[in-house]
């Protein structure tokens, strides 16, 4: 991609004076000088072909990058094959919806340790990975905010090398959480930045879908989504460091003041 996209994960929370579907939704981001949305397939699949026709049209017109986050029932370590043959399903059934409105990223947590070794399970989730179709949509492999959860840094992006219509999204919140507050300063996130250039090439820096929030976590990792004032996230040095590597691609906020703390992001951004 040629620039930075900002956006939010779902509908705007706007003034609450409106209700937003997907197709106003844009129109309403746009006018306030976003780029993008994350549409929500975490429980069930919202594109259809009743709402599809008036989505992609808004999406058109407007320009935007659409990307869904898949469904939160997905394990592809599973101990059954029929959960693993479910998880595909899903995934599948996530990437032909955004294609219909042509979106570009799906992004889903691959699976759980579920007390196997983390080799076993990265060999068990890599070869599942290699059953999906491809349906022209790039599969987005989120990092977790959890130690217990599958998705490292490390395994997300080598599972993005090996498997090749897999790339990583790259939730640095996430990460944060996951190490119980290990981003603290600009070379922290930038430690993450070269460990991207280094093992999928500079392309996958001018490419990049990224998730960000404030986080409240603990020992154990994740425990919720904060806004970034309210939080311990250093989201000015994250910033810093992306115009640093000159990264492009689309930032995903996930904050509960969606479209607030989006704009936070993206006119600190542009004021660098």
């Amino acid at each position: 991609m040629d620039k930075l996209l900002f956006g939010i994960s779902g509908l705007p929370n706007g003034d609450g004076s409106i209700k937003y579907n997907y197709a106003s939704g844009i129109d309403f981001l746009k006018q306030i000088n976003l780029d993008a949305m994350e549409l929500p397939f975490v429980r069930s699949i919202n594109i259809t072909e009743k709402n599809k026709d008036a989505v992609l049209k808004s999406k058109n017109s407007n320009d935007f990058y659409l990307s869904a986050h898949g469904s939160y029932f997905i394990n592809l370590n599973a101990k059954e094959a029929d959960k693993v043959d479910k998880s595909l399903e899903r995934i599948e059934k996530g990437a032909l919806a955004l294609r219909n409105v042509e979106g570009r990223s799906l992004i889903f947590h691959p699976g759980y340790y579920l007390g196997d070794t983390h080799e076993k399970t990265y060999s068990t989730i890599k070869s599942n990975l290699e059953r999906l179709t491809d349906y022209g949509v790039t599969y987005r492999l989120e990092t977790t905010g959890k130690p217990t959860q599958f998705g490292s840094l490390e395994e997300i992006v080598s599972l993005s090398k090996e498997v090749s219509f897999c790339e990583p999204c790259i939730d640095f919140s996430h990460i944060h959480a996951r190490n119980n507050g290990s981003l603290k300063e600009y070379d922290d996130f930038v430690r993450i930045l070269e460990y991207i250039g280094e093992h999928l090439g500079e392309a996958a820096l001018k490419d990049m879908h990224i998730h960000v929030s404030g986080i409240n976590y603990g020992p154990k990792g994740e425990k919720n989504h904060l806004p970034f004032m309210e939080s311990d996230f250093r989201y000015d040095a994250f910033i810093k460091a992306l115009i640093s590597y000159d990264v492009k691609g689309c930032i995903i906020c996930e904050s509960p003041i969606l479209e607030k703390d989006a704009l936070l992001l993206k006119e600190l951004y542009k004021s660098m």
